[in-house]
């Protein structure tokens, strides 16, 4: 049977405090039950097949088609291009071995350009000194979903092949880098941990896709970095996100599947991000542990607390946790 999505909507571009312009067009109420990722970046027409064919010819040499572009304090809006087996483009960079490294992975049919990118990118400059590397896959993001499933590993391994690189030409360490990717992106930086055996400091996964990633052995893990975060905000039965732990602590705001203010499954699954930036400048959406997954549906969580997300590198903490926030930034 064959599965698709098909989506018609104006935009999917989010601000930092804005609710999605498409919500009174795709309610939870009329829209076709999701089985796929959906994009941050504004597309019209989306059409998806779970049971597409996979495009082998674009998959030939994808991961070195990877972009990695840096942003720091002293060129926070205009990217430095830092190049793989390309020394030069490290060295004459402003990037600064004796900060943290933070890595951004964005999703399916998106591109540097993604709000997710910037809102990131402006809370971690804004906090401490950072080195900022946005990831671009954007052929890989977008091809048809199957398709990107499938190149998610060999792009997350050339990010890893990147990281190590970096370390060889900068003497930075595996304990200051922490890799985010939303959606697709952290399956993504999943695998690129797997490549370094786990020792970058931190992964932050921001709703990781769902639909062929919940039996998926390429999956993110908790065994791809030192600590590994998840933070769950659409993780119902059709929604976009894996609502099952699988991370070292593992977050659900409001319950994990749908979020105050939102009317649609995108929104829902956007709110990850959006979330996560907010605490990274604000440090102020505290955890209650749970017990069990009934705790976490009906918000009787008593167990210690526990900060979601923030800018700490070494951070580390076990167990499930819910968090309830509010409709808007910074909730």
């Amino acid at each position: 049977m064959k599965l698709t999505l098909a989506l018609l909507f104006v935009s999917l571009a989010y601000t930092a405090i804005a609710v999605p312009i498409d919500e009174a067009v795709i309610t939870k109420e009329n829209a076709v039950e999701p089985t796929g990722d959906i994009p941050e970046g504004g597309r019209d027409n989306v059409e998806l097949h779970l049971d597409g064919e996979v495009d082998e010819e674009l998959l030939q040499g994808i991961a070195e088609r990877n972009l990695y572009l840096l942003f720091t304090r002293r060129n926070p809006t205009s990217a430095q291009t830092l190049a793989i087996n390309n020394a030069a483009t490290i060295k004459t960079s402003n990037f600064n071995p004796n900060h943290r490294t933070v890595v951004i992975a964005h999703g399916w049919l998106s591109n540097q350009n993604t709000g997710l990118n910037e809102l990131i990118r402006d809370a971690y400059l804004g906090t401490d000194e950072t080195n900022v590397i946005i990831l671009e896959y954007r052929r890989l993001a977008m091809a048809n979903y199957v398709t990107a499933v499938r190149g998610i590993p060999v792009v997350g391994k050339g990010l890893g092949q990147f990281i190590r690189y970096l370390i060889g030409v900068t003497g930075a360490r595996y304990e200051d880098i922490h890799l985010v990717g939303f959606s697709l992106g952290a399956h993504l930086v999943g695998n690129a941990g797997r490549e370094l055996f786990g020792r970058v400091s931190r992964i932050t996964g921001l709703d990781p896709a769902g639909p062929l990633w919940v039996l998926n052995s390429n999956r993110l893990r908790a065994s791809d970095a030192r600590y590994v975060e998840v933070i769950h905000t659409n993780g119902a039965y059709t929604g976009l996100g894996i609502g099952t732990s699988i991370g070292h602590a593992d977050f659900y705001p409001n319950g994990g599947s749908s979020q105050p203010g939102c009317l649609t499954y995108i929104c829902d699954h956007n709110r990850a991000w959006e979330l996560f930036a907010a605490t990274v400048s604000y440090n102020h959406l505290i955890g209650r542990k749970c017990s069990n997954s009934v705790q976490i549906t009906l918000n009787t969580c008593r167990g210690a607390t526990f900060p979601m997300g923030n800018h700490i590198v070494d951070k580390f903490g076990l167990g499930e946790y819910r968090v309830n926030t509010n409709r808007r930034y910074p909730f």
